[in-house]
């Protein structure tokens, strides 16, 4: 059989029809086993299967080049050495983003994000629209895109707001001017909760009488939205609602007062 020569390495054909039939046959093993894993999974979880795949089905193609090279005569070792420095200046330069896949295949391992979760980070709030191996992307409010690193969920906390369902307790908190009636105020605060289409009647709102503060009688007023992502409307609509009735029941909203006392000193000239 013909032998070719490269260098020191020596090859035949046989040797390329059995590399060639070696990548095949890994080719349909892998693909049996994404068939396999990913028609047992929801959409969602087989999106982020399939970017892990990706990533995992070049790593076997690249082990499995390197052990034919290997086979057939290649110094792997010398290949190695040549290229330690260029290797490790890549790694470094790599680390953030090996820091987003691994994260990502935790993300995929312990279900802490799902796609439609409304999730805070950094101060920053967002319905989750694609959860991707390196990064997640969600929508703010505003209609703003998030493009999230996922290593960002290993090094920071993570509020899934909707980790337990869609329903969340929100509240509003106010302040009003002692020697008010507190029992009218919080009838007021109930009555403008109630009032409310957004707010959910079970659970019930309920008003708490938090402090005595600096300047005023501090109360908050909690309830339940099935929507906590469009939170800040209702929020917004209640603190309207909520002075509306103040005001016709003559209830006061202080400002924060402080009292100052100048203290004169007289000196005398002898």
């Amino acid at each position: 059989m013909q032998e070719f020569n490269y260098g020191h390495v020596k090859f035949n054909i046989l040797d390329v029809m059995i590399a060639i039939a070696v990548l095949v046959v890994i080719y349909f093993i892998l693909k049996l086993i994404y068939g396999a894993v990913s028609k047992r999974l929801p959409k969602d979880d087989k999106d982020k299967f399939t970017s892990i795949y990706s990533y995992f089905k070049w790593f076997v193609y690249v082990v499995a080049i390197l052990g034919i090279l290997n086979s057939i005569g290649v110094n792997l070792n010398a290949l190695f050495a040549a290229s330690a420095a260029l290797l490790i200046g890549i790694g470094l330069a790599l680390q953030t983003f090996f820091q987003d896949i691994i994260s990502g295949v935790f993300i995929l391992i312990d279900q802490s994000v799902h796609v439609g979760d409304i999730i805070e980070l950094e101060g920053k709030v967002g319905r989750v629209e694609e959860i991707k191996l390196r990064t997640t992307r969600a929508v703010t409010i505003d209609n703003k895109v998030l493009v999230i690193p996922n290593h960002l969920y290993l090094t920071n906390s993570l509020y899934n707001w909707t980790q337990n369902g869609a329903i969340t307790r929100e509240n509003v908190v106010v302040g009003v001017a002692y020697g008010s009636d507190v029992q009218l105020v919080k009838k007021l605060l109930l009555e403008a909760a109630n009032s409310h289409e957004s707010i959910l009647e079970y659970p019930e709102p309920l008003v708490l009488f938090t402090n005595f503060g600096d300047s005023a009688l501090e109360f908050r007023l909690v309830f339940t939205l099935n929507d906590s992502f469009m939170g800040s409307i209702p929020k917004s609509d209640l603190r309207f609602e909520i002075d509306r009735l103040f005001r016709e029941n003559d209830i006061s909203i202080p400002f924060p007062q402080r009292d100052v006392h100048i203290v004169s000193k007289i000196e005398k000239t002898l």
